[in-house]
């Protein structure tokens, strides 16, 4: 076993490369140029003047929440807790209850149903593990809190009992066109 220690000295450096003028120099130079770029011409700037001028995104985009309903006013949602599972920040909760007017008599609703939306990531994860549909997310990001306890929002803030035309919906399911079946080539002998 070989135990010996290689000592590698760097180049000393050179009195430009000491003081760092030349780099110093041509950040200040891009500053510059942005600045008066900007100064004299609208064309290239990139800041968006909120809350005059509102930016679009995208159809899909995740925002708020939403529990949608069924046609007699009570909500979609079984209370399954697929939604609090796949859920990798751990702010959703959801307490079941019984539903009185379920068609079938095991059925369950969420009677306590909270999202902290301080610590969730709105990755979505939530609406693809809901089997009936019943949480999506809008296009709505506005969302301002004084307090921390404001941030928790529960079932009577999350229920939507509009029209879903009115709702300005975003992320969802997406199950997609139906695929296809593609037909290979069969190889026949020679």
């Amino acid at each position: 076993m070989n135990n010996d220690v290689i000592v590698c000295n760097p180049r000393p450096l050179r009195f430009w490369q000491r003081f760092y003028l030349l780099e110093i120099l041509k950040g200040l130079g891009v500053t510059l140029r942005h600045f008066l770029g900007n100064l004299f011409s609208r064309k290239y700037t990139v800041t968006v003047e909120w809350p005059e001028v509102k930016r679009e995104y995208s159809e899909r985009m995740r925002g708020r929440h939403v529990l949608l309903t069924r046609e007699n006013g009570s909500p979609r949602c079984v209370a399954c807790y697929m939604c609090e599972t796949a859920c990798p920040a751990d702010c959703i909760h959801i307490e079941a209850d019984e539903d009185p007017n379920a068609p079938v008599e095991w059925e369950k609703q969420p009677k306590v149903f909270t999202i902290d939306l301080l610590r969730c990531v709105f990755c979505g994860f939530c609406v693809d593990a809901c089997p009936k549909e019943a949480i999506i997310m809008t296009r709505t990001h506005e969302m301002a809190f004084r307090t921390r306890e404001e941030a928790v929002i529960g079932l009577d803030q999350l229920l939507y009992r509009g029209p879903l035309s009115e709702l300005d919906m975003g992320y969802r399911p997406y199950y997609g066109e139906p695929r296809t079946q593609i037909k290979l080539p069969i190889p026949t002998k020679k």
